[in-house]
């Protein structure tokens, strides 16, 4: 018997959902089984979530993606992001995070988890407030790890967990001013829960009893980023850097016993401080997968945020951050809409691919060359058939079809395709005439 997909890995025990994730990746399960062992891979999947389809995080993986979705006060219409939830499992999200903050957010996790085959995500935090009827201020210790469980017990396959903000961070930030403080909306909530009741962050100080709810569902700890840098005038200082140190402690208690890992990361950060910080997370906290929000290279841009998002992104994946949470464009203005979610979700796709490429994740670059060699052959619904987004690309060519099928209306008859074609089959190329 074993508790964890870790304790399984580690008493050399293959999984059926090692042996699903195996199957994705082209691997052999056995190296996927030390990876798992080692902690540098993690398959989320909470003994409760039945229809799970499970997928690997972190070396050697394809880089995933994560969708956030959920109800708030100013947006409590449950059907509303229920549609969002079908949406986004149709356009084959690899997970969905529910930030539920306000109303029946039990209902809504537990109708998630239900219809979900992809890996689901909570912060218990948000849900706190509303769950006990109380003022932040109010909350007792053990009240927070109380949610957790009741999360864990839904069938949640990971959790944030703001645990790195404690009263040694804490110090750290307050004697290193920053433009924006702290931007993490779980992190904010628990830095003032500890100014207001002047005591440690209850999920550090008790940080074994979370490990005890973690390996009763084996629930993965994805370690929240309370410090990370909301504009990039705050990137990679001294409170992120001293955040991530205690991280890497924690993930190293986790190890210990047999909890699944993954540690969060920026946020907002300038396009050449993004390699570097790949590095340093993956030094201080020993390896474990990287959960990247962005990063966003830039402060100037709402409205087209999950542009750049998938810049970051794709130079994040490139240097092994391992999971990336999707951006949209109302990212920093508002709840996003489904069309929003949507244009998050492929911006995110792109980026993710992109840094697989880069990375040589197995059949990365093929996908790529099955692409170039139908646009070489000039063979649309293929092309269509290969796409990121297939209705998008063919309602484009459908908008504005060019008068001969081999070609498109940018070149029409002076298209290179095409004429390359003829000329390597020693055809003429008639430009002005027809053939």
């Amino acid at each position: 018997m074993y508790t964890t997909q870790m304790d399984a890995a580690r008493k050399g025990i293959v999984t059926k959902e090692m042996e699903i994730v195996a199957k994705k990746e082209q691997m052999n399960v056995l190296d996927l089984l030390e990876l798992v062992a080692k902690g540098t891979v993690i398959v989320p999947a909470n003994k409760n979530h039945k229809n799970l389809d499970p997928e690997g995080i972190g070396k050697g993986m394809k880089t995933k993606i994560n969708v956030n979705l959920g109800i708030s006060k100013d947006c409590p219409n449950i059907e509303a992001e229920l549609e969002k939830v079908q949406v986004a499992l149709d356009m084959k999200v690899e997970a969905i995070m529910d930030l539920s903050s306000y109303g029946k957010t039990e209902e809504f996790r537990q109708r998630v988890i239900a219809m979900s085959p992809a890996m689901i995500g909570t912060v218990p935090v948000y849900d706190a407030i509303g769950f006990y009827d109380k003022e932040l201020s109010e909350i007792k210790s053990e009240e927070f790890l109380d949610v957790v469980e009741k999360h864990a017990q839904d069938g949640v396959d990971f959790v944030t967990i703001h645990a790195g903000i404690n009263k040694e961070t804490a110090e750290v930030f307050k004697r290193n001013s920053r433009l924006t403080n702290i931007v993490s909306r779980g992190g904010a909530l628990m830095y003032a829960w500890m100014e207001l009741n002047n005591k440690e962050n209850p999920f550090f100080e008790h940080y074994d009893k979370l490990l005890d709810i973690c390996e009763k569902y084996d629930l993965t700890l994805s370690l929240g980023d309370a410090c990370r840098p909301g504009s990039i005038n705050d990137s990679t200082d001294a409170s992120q850097i001293k955040e991530l140190m205690i991280l890497g402690e924690l993930t190293k208690r986790a190890w210990e016993r047999n909890v699944q890992v993954m540690i969060e990361g920026p946020g907002h950060m300038a396009i050449n401080e993004i390699e570097a910080n790949m590095v340093i997370e993956k030094k201080l906290c020993h390896g474990a997968p990287f959960y990247v929000l962005g990063p966003l290279v830039t402060d100037v841009a709402p409205g087209y945020d999950h542009i750049t998002s998938a810049i970051g992104g794709a130079i994040a994946a490139s240097h092994g951050a391992d999971f990336l949470c999707y951006v949209t464009p109302a990212e920093h203005l508002r709840l996003p809409n489904l069309e929003d979610m949507k244009e998050g979700i492929i911006a995110s796709k792109i980026a993710a691919h992109a840094g697989d490429i880069a990375k040589n994740v197995k059949g990365a670059k093929e996908w790529d060359y099955e692409m170039s060699k139908a646009r070489q052959q000039l063979d649309w619904e293929r092309m269509f058939e290969l796409a990121i987004d297939p209705a998008k690309a063919r309602r484009y060519r459908e908008e504005s079809m060019p008068e001969h099928s081999d070609s498109c209306t940018m070149c029409g008859k002076m298209c290179s395709m095409r004429n390359m074609n003829k000329v390597m089959e020693g055809k003429s190329v008639n430009i002005l005439r027809e053939d």
